[in-house]
């Protein structure tokens, strides 16, 4: 048994979107993904997707790719993307695929872990942010409080976070965040949105005892990673 991580797929297997429009790197990158994953991936194992795994508008658009998804080796445990408009409520997500886990303020155990995760958002400080970003941003706070909380009463003591967005801006600057994650004494965290000239410039490895792993497809190569057993 063993953990692994990959985030934004992008799929889009009706070909309304092809990835390789971006570049040839994404060339057949579903295709890659699939062998990727079966190579290393067996039932016994859990892989964490944080976010952005399809282009689709719509939960009956983006059926075809969450069927993909769930036709893959191991335990999957999902959180939402800025690009997920496919999202549609937990309840329904749960009824479509009740064998996938969907993360939204609640966790998911693992062995003594808890994963733990919300979406994230552009951060204070970044040149992106505008004013009408601040609720949003709130808000997600607000979620990955309640999912660490939700697992503490739960009884447990370790945790596993995934976040979409970088928990850091372009300037590495702390945000609410990384003091959450400093906070709860998070170990991990999952995140990606990451592609392209914005992979040069990274934050991974450890920072004040917590160990940030980038798992963008294309800065991954399309193969998921191993984060523990």
């Amino acid at each position: 048994m063993a953990l692994y991580a990959i985030s934004d797929l992008h799929l889009s297997l009706s070909g309304d979107k092809p990835m390789d429009i971006f570049s040839d790197q994404w060339k057949d990158h579903d295709q890659r993904i699939r062998d990727n994953w079966l190579k290393k991936i067996g039932p016994e194992d859990t892989v964490l997707l944080a976010g952005d795994l399809s282009w689709s508008m719509t939960m009956d658009s983006g059926r075809e790719e969450l069927d993909f998804i769930a036709a893959l080796p191991g335990k999957k445990m999902i959180i939402k993307g800025n690009h997920d408009y496919w999202w549609g409520s937990i309840t329904k997500l749960n009824k479509m695929h009740p064998e996938m886990n969907f993360i939204q303020n609640n966790f998911f155990p693992y062995g003594d872990y808890a994963i733990c995760g919300t979406r994230g958002w552009v951060l204070p400080g970044s040149v992106l942010f505008k004013p009408e970003d601040e609720k949003i941003y709130k808000r997600e706070i607000l979620r990955l409080r309640l999912s660490l909380d939700t697992a503490k009463k739960a009884g447990f003591a370790k945790f596993i976070v995934m976040i979409h967005y970088p928990p850091v801006n372009e300037t590495f600057q702390d945000s609410a965040f990384t003091d959450i994650f400093e906070e709860y004494g998070v170990e991990k965290v999952i995140y990606g949105h990451l592609h392209g000239k914005s992979l040069q410039r990274v934050m991974t490895g450890y920072r004040r005892g917590v160990e940030y792993i980038l798992t963008s497809c294309d800065y991954i190569d399309f193969d998921p990673i191993r984060i523990m057993d």
